[in-house]
């Protein structure tokens, strides 16, 4: 009898899903999605993570080839990283829409730098 079961995830997308599932790692790639950034510029970009949790978190996406460190010293896409963020270009509009869904609660005021 042929098993109804979907088909197993791959271990690339598993790989890839571990990735982005860690703490700060997606928001990191978001960040860059638009220009390069400094390790500083990074930093306040994303609230003022640690500089522990940056440092490891920049080493896993230069390690899966996601970002990369030009010579200037700045951190940005490489290719593959451009194009797996291009795979989330209609999320920003996705969230305004879900914000509104929600009555905005807040989700998307600036918030305070203090």
């Amino acid at each position: 009898m042929p098993s109804t079961d979907p088909p197993s995830t791959t271990p690339s997308m598993l790989a890839l899903l571990d990735l982005l599932g860690r703490r700060w790692a997606l928001r990191i790639l978001w960040e860059l999605r638009q220009q390069p950034a400094t390790f500083q510029a990074l930093q306040r970009r994303c609230d003022f993570m640690s500089t522990s949790v940056l440092s490891q978190r920049l080493a896993e996406v230069k390690e899966a080839r996601l970002v990369e460190k030009d010579p200037d010293g700045a951190y940005a896409l490489t290719e593959s990283g451009t194009q797996l963020l291009s795979r989330l270009d209609g999320i920003d509009e996705w969230t305004r829409e879900w914000a509104g869904l929600l009555g905005g609660a807040g989700i998307d005021r600036p918030r305070n730098s203090t």
